[in-house]
């Protein structure tokens, strides 16, 4: 298992985590099999999503704030329950495909890294097989 270190500036934030991922998969060495990117965090998740507009995660973060805005009259007394809601409706881990030593993403696909309630420090555990 490996892990790194995230560190993100603001509330919310989408994190791309792909360059870090594909080092990890080639340090150790992995040929052919599966990379599992977990987040040991209850506020924060991970996702894959197109990584060529920009827009696209920022659009992402708009909808998921119309949909759970940080307001609510939730009852959750630490108050950020919304960052509880968006970190469970992205999930807590994505699992990638390695071929020859590469990550078998799409084109335009990335690992985003998302942060609910920042800013933080942050841990990306990976487990390859």
């Amino acid at each position: 298992m490996k892990t790194i270190a995230i560190r993100t500036g603001s509330r919310t934030a989408f994190v791309d985590i792909t360059a870090e991922v594909a080092e990890c998969v080639r340090a150790q060495g992995l040929k052919d099999g599966v990379v599992t990117i977990f987040i040991p965090h209850t506020t924060a998740g991970v996702t894959i999503n197109e990584n060529a507009d920009p827009d696209v995660t920022a659009d992402m973060e708009l909808v998921l704030d119309r949909m759970v805005p940080w307001t609510g009259g939730y009852a959750h007394g630490e108050g950020n329950t919304a960052a509880h809601v968006k970190a469970s409706m992205m999930g807590s881990s994505v699992q990638v495909i390695v071929v020859d030593g590469r990550l078998q993403l799409g084109t335009w696909q990335s690992i985003y890294f998302c942060e609910f309630d920042g800013p933080r420090t942050r841990k990306v555990l990976m487990s390859m097989c």
